[in-house]
């Protein structure tokens, strides 16, 4: 009968999927965007405006092996170019400014925007990865794959 089958549902990551303790994500993204360890939100994350503490100088988790890359640099270029391309369309579609009044508008503020966002977006990517464990934060080493 089709009410007697017991089909076990699926779960991802957390507790049921690798067996460790789940860490609250959107808390860790957040302590993350501040510039806080994910861990106690009460350490730095920063030494420098995009260099990151090796270890939380308060909880002592150690944040020297996290791989934000080149992921922060990509998601700021998306957020901003958003937010100046809409804005520019909108200005454009409405006003009649010349192509120098444009450029004295847009070019600074691309820049002052990404400028603002690297360190908040970086440090919720640390947050992100501190919460699923990935990259040394699960206790593991990274294993690189040879392509030979």
């Amino acid at each position: 009968m089709p009410g007697d089958s017991h089909v076990e549902e699926q779960v991802f990551g957390g507790e049921h999927h690798s067996g460790r303790v789940a860490r609250p994500l959107w808390t860790a993204i957040k302590r993350g965007l501040l510039g806080r360890c994910p861990h106690c939100g009460e350490g730095k994350l920063f030494y420098a405006f995009t260099k990151t503490v090796d270890t939380c100088s308060v909880c002592g988790e150690e944040i020297h092996h996290h791989r934000a890359d080149d992921l922060p640099a990509y998601l700021v270029i998306v957020i901003v170019g958003h937010i100046v391309v809409g804005s520019f369309m909108a200005v454009e579609a409405t006003t009649a400014l010349s192509n120098l009044q444009h450029a004295l508008i847009w070019v600074p503020l691309t820049i002052i925007l990404a400028l603002a966002l690297l360190q908040p977006v970086k440090g919720a990517v640390i947050g992100l990865q501190w919460a699923l464990y990935m990259h040394g934060f699960g206790d593991e080493k990274d294993e690189f794959e040879s392509h030979s």
